[in-house]
């Protein structure tokens, strides 16, 4: 799945030239809480939040530090802190830096984005233009997309077993075969060993995710990796 196929679109953006009321009304309007900043060629220069407003002069809320403190701060920072805390229009509180990717990238490297910058929102830049944006909304919805239906064709009890052992044979906490699998009529009996107790949801989780399984029972048992070692 790629970065297009889930993406929203059009996109709700602003143009630097703004003013933050502008920007803060049509957030609330559109229930979002973020915009991307274009300039009137469709070219990203910036992205807005809600957190961009949270230090503002008009609320009394800009940053305040000891004396100490402010003493050790650069005047580069001081000014950039100022001009963040009290400008007027969007190209002074907006953030420049703004992590985006393209159409065709991967879902699995959107999400490592977000995740590694820490940003609930990246834009989907073409040729420098934005074309969408993808919110974590976005990623709930395309997970919803391909979470098994209620309706599932009818598999046969043998081939859920195999299902569910090649599923458990490429997990590191599955104990290597230590876990027995058999199913009756759809409904899954787990028994055998792990030797972590947090296995044991793993493993109930991975049989409920295979097709045609319509309830997993669990005979597990934790047991200590030392008493293995000793039996055999």
């Amino acid at each position: 799945m790629q970065a297009a196929a889930i993406m929203s679109k059009p996109v709700v953006g602003i143009d630097p030239s703004a003013s933050i009321a502008e920007a803060a009304g049509l957030m609330l309007s559109k229930k979002v809480s973020g915009l991307p900043v274009i300039r009137s060629d469709g070219r990203l220069v910036g992205i807005v939040s809600e957190g961009d407003f949270l230090r503002r002069g008009e609320l009394g809320t800009e940053r305040k530090r000891s004396h100490w403190l402010e003493l050790l701060i650069s005047p580069g920072k001081a000014a950039d802190e100022y001009a963040h805390a009290n400008g007027q229009r969007i190209e002074q509180v907006m953030s420049q830096d703004v992590v985006k990717a393209s159409p065709t990238a991967p879902l699995a490297e959107v999400v490592e984005l977000m995740t590694r910058h820490q940003v609930k929102r990246i834009p989907v830049v073409d040729a420098g233009k934005v074309v969408g944006i993808i919110t974590r909304s976005d990623i709930l919805r395309a997970m919803l997309s391909v979470l098994p239906g209620a309706a599932t064709a009818a598999i046969d009890d043998e081939q859920i077993r195999e299902n569910i052992v090649t599923e458990l044979a490429t997990q590191k906490w599955a104990g290597n075969d230590l876990i027995n699998v058999t199913v009756d009529n759809g409904v899954v009996k787990l028994g055998g060993a792990i030797f972590d107790e947090r296995a044991r949801q793993a493993a109930i989780i991975a049989a409920e995710n295979i097709a045609g399984v319509k309830g997993v029972k669990d005979d597990l048992f934790c047991a200590d990796p030392l008493s293995v070692v000793l039996v055999s």
